[in-house]
């Protein structure tokens, strides 16, 4: 068995691959793989011309974030002992890949782990697909160190450390092979959106740990598949969020949860509507009714063994607009 795979999930990124593949097949490693969801551009061309060293699997046609990687790796089962899932649109810097493996043979308390992850768009600035290390409130919002809803920080070294987290971005993340498979993998229905959370949220009910090292930094894009903005963006994290409290919580305490951000995210809706933005008041919509589909056709309950939140807000969207809190450090 070899010690780890680097493997990418590409779907019509042709400019993505010829852009950021470059430095990943410079700076690293281990071996390289990218996983096509049938693509329609010259993406194969490219990777078959232009990267010889990198091992290509075809899927049959678009099976998502979620999905794609699942059939992918299922082709490299026990080959491996570590995963390293990065997106297409990600730099990375030298020596990356093995020290966020070493990360994990050094702390074997956790079973997956992600770097810094910084902008590519602007160096100085966190991404917000990961940042500084990701946390949960108890609605379970998602939120980092380094980034709160759409408020970036500057790098200053001031998330340099190691610690453990809630989850980890599934922009760029190490997990040991064996328990990606034990745990199925990312839950398909979710096709796009916070299916690594999830991930690391049944994991966490397990006892399973995840890490954060600020030692190892890479730069992400972002909107390479879906713009920040974007209502389909919207739509996809409000019904995945529902549906991961809906697996992970009892069924009073979801119900109690889905109160609460009924509330909030129908004030977000209206704020929407009052700015003219139809679309991504409408999404919002589109995300609970989304959600009831997804519970009474696929959605199986998890055993409930509560993983206690690691972050230091219970309430992250009350604090960031109501309290004004607009940084981790003011939580």
């Amino acid at each position: 068995m070899k010690l780890c795979a680097i493997v990418i999930l590409n779907y019509n990124g042709a400019e993505m691959l010829k852009r950021f593949l470059p430095g990943v097949v410079e700076n690293s490693t281990f071996d390289l793989w990218v996983i096509d969801n049938a693509s329609q551009d010259d993406s194969v061309a490219i990777l078959e011309q232009e990267f010889p060293q990198i091992s290509v699997i075809r899927l049959s046609h678009n099976f998502g974030y979620a999905g794609g990687y699942n059939q992918g790796l299922e082709q490299l089962k026990g080959d491996y002992q570590y995963y390293i899932l990065l997106n297409s649109d990600v730099e990375v810097t030298f020596h990356w890949d093995q020290d966020l493996v070493q990360f994990l043979e050094t702390n074997r308390q956790f079973v997956a782990a992600q770097p810094k992850i910084l902008s590519a768009k602007d160096k100085r600035l966190f991404d917000y697909a990961g940042a500084g290390g990701g946390f949960l409130d108890h609605l379970f919002y998602p939120y980092c160190r380094g980034r709160i809803w759409n408020e970036i920080e500057t790098d200053q070294g001031q998330y340099d450390d190691d610690l453990e987290v809630d989850w980890t971005s599934g922009a760029c993340f190490v997990i040991k092979s064996d328990l990606f498979h034990q745990f199925q993998g990312f839950d398909e229905h979710f096709f796009a959106h916070m299916e690594e959370i999830d991930l690391c949220l049944r994991m966490r009910q397990e006892g399973f740990r995840m890490g954060y090292t600020g030692k190892v930094a890479v730069y992400h894009l972002g909107g390479a598949t879906l713009d920040r903005s974007s209502p389909r963006k919207l739509e996809l994290n409000i019904r995945n969020n529902l549906a991961m409290i809906y697996k992970n919580e009892s069924r009073s305490r979801f119900w109690w949860i889905f109160g609460q951000k009924g509330i909030l995210e129908g004030i977000a809706a209206l704020g929407y509507l009052l700015k003219g933005q139809r679309d991504s008041a409408h999404a919002v919509w589109k995300g609970y009714s989304g959600f009831f589909k997804m519970k009474n056709e696929f959605l199986q309950r998890s055993a409930i063994k509560k993983a206690p939140f690691l972050g230091p807000s219970k309430y992250v969207f009350l604090d960031f607009f109501f309290r004004g809190k607009k940084k981790f450090s003011d939580l």
